[in-house]
């Protein structure tokens, strides 16, 4: 019988994907079940967490929240107002109209969000209420304000910078803009800090309460999650292989036409063309931690789960996310179920070198949806 190291040693010698696939294969049936999750392991470790960088290294980067366009903003705002001079509520208004990107620099001034600020003119004013889509159409495409709304903004901007807003909190909370150095102190505040620059320690006091990169990561939430399914996308339409990606409007038709019976479907199913005939199961899945790796990786198990009772299709798996790094419970797990078709956003072009992907290039004659 194999010892561990030598069975792990004839995976990583594997010349070709598919012969590293059934040396994987192979391995239940030298070992005994106690041995295998560490066997799993230790495959994960040498051929597959060098390729899985860490989600949390990335943004996806947006005009809306890079340097220049808040520069314009704040030079604007702070021009108008000669330097946060005057700023009463007639010259934050004019200051609306003529630069309304300006308002992105106010806000910030706030530290509030969109909804926040909406919110808050309708304390002034509940009839006329400014919505959250119209304030970022003033701040990112510079759409003029009525002077009706500049004059509702300005009164509501200046009455918090000078604190007479909000009622007054109880002894547990404190108004954010007393928390915050650069409006403890009102406008005089905000002066000071246009005039004299921002300290570091409390420029990075205020990241350190405001979250790194907090903004714009849920701003591309939706971007970030569709990120490996995206890519995979991308590969196969290149190639012309044939696919479905799944989604809510095509769930039952899916489970239907390929006689599946888990649910929800897996992110993508490969078929030949020809005979309509499922070839492979994909599914993507990211976690940058290990909980939450280790409670994606049960998913591969039902995928293995239907993979049998449909005689044997194979399951891949598309990673990414430094919770995978943590290979007893969570990626060796997913080698096991995928019988090591697993890829990562850096070895994505190797999954054209294994069966039946590698068949199935250049035979897709239509686009599925």
């Amino acid at each position: 019988m194999a010892t561990i190291k030598e069975t792990v040693e004839a995976v990583v010698a594997a010349q070709t994907y598919d012969a590293r696939v059934a040396e994987i294969r192979k391995i239940p049936g030298k070992h005994g079940t106690d041995t295998l999750p560490e066997i799993y392991s230790a495959i994960a470790r040498e051929l597959y967490v060098p390729h899985l960088p860490p989600d949390f290294a990335y943004i996806h980067p947006v005009e809306f929240y890079d340097l220049p366009h808040f520069r314009t903003a704040y030079t604007a705002a702070a021009d108008i107002t000669q330097g946060f001079q005057k700023v009463d509520a007639s010259t934050v208004a004019q200051c609306l109209i003529t630069a309304p990107q300006s308002l992105l620099a106010f806000r910030a001034i706030l530290g509030l969000t969109p909804d926040e600020l909406g919110h808050a003119t309708g304390l002034i004013d509940s009839e006329n209420a400014i919505s959250k889509g119209r304030l970022d159409n003033m701040e990112r495409k510079g759409t003029k304000p009525t002077p009706e709304r500049a004059d509702l903004l300005a009164q509501t901007i200046c009455r918090i910078v000078e604190g007479t807003l909000f009622g007054e909190p109880d002894a547990e909370v404190v108004v954010k803009q007393q928390f915050k150095a650069d409006t403890k102190h009102g406008w005089a505040s905000v002066r000071e800090f246009h005039s004299q620059g921002v300290n570091y320690a409390t420029f990075l006091q205020q990241r350190h309460y405001g979250g790194a990169f907090r903004q714009i990561l849920d701003a591309t939430s939706t971007k970030r999650g569709n990120l490996y399914e995206d890519a995979v996308e991308s590969l196969f339409q290149e190639h012309q292989i044939p696919y479905i990606r799944t989604g809510a409007h095509n769930q039952a038709d899916i489970a239907k036409r390929f006689e599946l019976t888990i649910a929800p479907a897996p992110d993508f199913v490969v078929f030949d063309q020809g005979s309509d005939t499922l070839m492979a199961m994909l599914e993507c899945k990211t976690a940058n931690d290990g909980g939450t790796a280790r409670d994606k990786a049960m998913r591969f198990n039902g995928l293995k789960s239907e993979s049998s009772r449909l005689g044997g299709i194979p399951v891949m798996a598309v990673l990414g996310g430094a919770g995978w790094h943590r290979t007893n419970d969570t990626l060796g797990p997913v080698l096991a179920n995928t019988d090591g078709r697993v890829f990562t956003l850096n070895t994505l072009d190797e999954m054209l070198e294994v069966s039946p992907i590698s068949k199935l290039r250049g035979t897709a004659t239509l686009a599925e949806d």
